[in-house]
């Protein structure tokens, strides 16, 4: 059994296998896009208060709230929100094939001529 903030997780009931190096990179998020993420996550999603949110994350709960109401104009907007980044793969529809380039890359060899 794992306890974290106040969510129990009981991993031999759950029958799935307990691996608590993943389990932790959830839980206990270190980097700062992915601590934004599970926050606002923890605020939007699971509806928990800003003050338990922002002291399982680290985060004043002024910061927080302001982080909630930048998320929520964004989203408003239709923009991307700024812990996800955009890749050209991200710009292809859904079910969208990526283009390789069929030339090859490298010259033929004047050897082979020979």
């Amino acid at each position: 059994m794992v306890v974290w903030g106040e969510k129990i997780i009981n991993l031999e009931e759950s029958g799935v296998m307990e691996d608590r190096s993943c389990l932790q990179f959830f839980l206990e998020p270190q980097q700062t896009f992915h601590r934004q993420y599970e926050a606002l996550r923890a605020i939007v999603v699971d509806r928990e208060p800003l003050n338990r949110v922002a002291g399982r994350y680290g985060y004043k709960v002024s910061a927080l709230k302001s982080m909630t109401c930048r998320f929520r104009s964004a989203c408003r907007r239709g923009t991307v929100p700024p812990f996800f980044f955009q890749t050209a793969e991200d710009d292809l529809p859904v079910n969208a094939a990526a283009r390789t380039n069929m030339v090859p890359n490298c010259q033929r060899s004047p050897i082979a001529d020979s």
